[in-house]
């Protein structure tokens, strides 16, 4: 375990293993943790690095939402890319962590050499829906802040994004629960704040800078991220997109070895050139 003091504020960063470096990036209520079962496939033939993004985990919950823009989690990941003397390396992300992983590959293509998207969203095109969905997480922030971190959890569970997660072996949604529960309720507002679907400038008109090889991966039984992950297999130039069978919203960790199975082999292609 190790931290990384990055335009000040502290980042829990996880770094392992040698060889070519990917950087995963977690979800909303993840942490670095949510990886696990997949950095221990890798780390054998791969640099993996692991990132609480704020608000998450063990590191900083500023006060200041605006702190969580996805444009400032992609300058701070970079910094800790530069502190570990990372230059170059592919950007993996799942749902949020996916939307900061296309901010990170916007903002420094040169250093993105490929990219992986795991049910993930390149904003709301709509200005009405997006300020929709604004207010929604502003009301589920201040749910947070008012009920707990228990109470929300319960409730997130609940949801039917993660309906098909009820089907996992109980000690693996045991563990699910322990990362969410160990998360700061105000860490967790803020980031929805500044970091949530609703805050996010929409990315589609710009996906076709992003030249490099990327992955797009959602799970079939989440209807809502495969026509996504179809219309962003679109605009990438250079994309490839894979519909993993008898999984939800979250593949790695509701179909483990095909995420992997799928991971290693586009990681492959993309050193093949």
């Amino acid at each position: 375990m190790s931290f990384v003091e990055v335009n000040g504020v502290r980042l829990h960063v996880v770094d392992e293993g040698r060889g070519e470096p990917i950087l995963l990036l977690h979800g909303f209520t993840g942490s670095a943790a949510s990886w696990d079962t997949v950095a221990k496939a890798l780390v054998s033939r791969r640099r993996v690095i692991r990132v609480d993004l704020l608000g998450h985990g063990r590191s900083s919950c500023p006060v200041d939402p605006a702190r969580y823009s996805l444009a400032q989690a992609a300058a701070d990941l970079l910094a800790v890319m530069d502190a570990r003397g990372v230059k170059r390396f592919t950007a993996a992300g799942y749902s949020m962590g996916g939307r900061a992983a296309l901010h990170l590959a916007l903002q420094a293509p040169e250093r993105v050499q490929a990219l992986v998207l795991e049910s993930a969203s390149y904003g709301i095109p709509d200005p009405a829906e997006r300020a929709a969905r604004r207010a929604q997480d502003e009301a589920l922030a201040q749910r947070i802040e008012r009920e707990g971190i228990e109470a929300f959890v319960a409730y997130w569970e609940r949801l039917p994004l993660f309906e098909t997660q009820r089907r996992l072996p109980p000690e693996v949604r045991e563990a699910v629960r322990r990362e969410r529960l160990g998360h700061s309720p105000a860490g967790l507002a803020a980031s929805l704040r500044g970091a949530g679907a609703g805050a996010q400038e929409c990315l589609a008109p710009r996906l076709k800078e992003l030249t490099m090889p990327a992955l797009i991966v959602a799970g079939s039984l989440d209807p809502k991220y495969c026509a996504l992950a179809a219309d962003m297999g679109r605009l990438l130039p250079n994309a490839r997109v894979r519909i993993v069978e008898g999984a939800g919203h979250n593949v790695h960790l509701e179909r483990p070895e095909e995420f992997i199975a799928e991971l290693e082999g586009f990681l492959e292609a993309a050193a093949a050139g």
